[in-house]
């Protein structure tokens, strides 16, 4: 049995939507959302949650352009993922968001959260999507 935790980052210029995998990595789930501050500061607060958490390693999600690069978003998430590894020992991958924004909005609709209430969550749910993503991925490697 594995007994790592993987903290998920979906980096916004606004907030930051945070996920935590369960200690076997099957399951993500949301922990919660982090204003944006300033790329020192965010990463920071993140590797503190990710200590708290005892998380072996951490994902950043970013997005490509059609050409398979970085889109702008995802090299500025690309440069949050860089000052995190400036700051701590723990393994920091970008892994490819494939449009979790969407799904996390489409699934607090399917779930009924009012129109309201759904911001935050959209945030936290969007890294559960990236992480659930990359442990799925993951299983299917070994």
């Amino acid at each position: 049995m594995i007994d790592e935790r993987v903290l998920a980052v979906d980096w916004g210029s606004r907030r930051i939507g945070l996920a935590v995998s369960d200690p076997t990595r099957t399951i993500a789930r949301p922990l919660g959302v982090i204003g944006h501050v300033s790329r020192v500061i965010d990463a920071q607060a993140v590797i503190e949650i990710a200590e708290s958490h005892q998380v072996q390693l951490i994902i950043v999600g970013v997005t490509y352009d059609e050409n398979h690069g970085l889109s702008p978003i995802g090299r500025r998430c690309s440069r949050f993922a860089d000052q995190v590894r400036m700051l701590t020992d723990i393994p920091v991958v970008l892994w490819d968001e494939d449009l979790s924004t969407a799904k996390a909005k489409q699934s607090a609709v399917d779930i009924n959260i009012p129109r309201k209430k759904r911001m935050g969550h959209r945030d936290a749910a969007a890294s559960a999507h990236i992480l659930q993503d990359y442990l799925d991925r993951q299983k299917n490697v070994k």
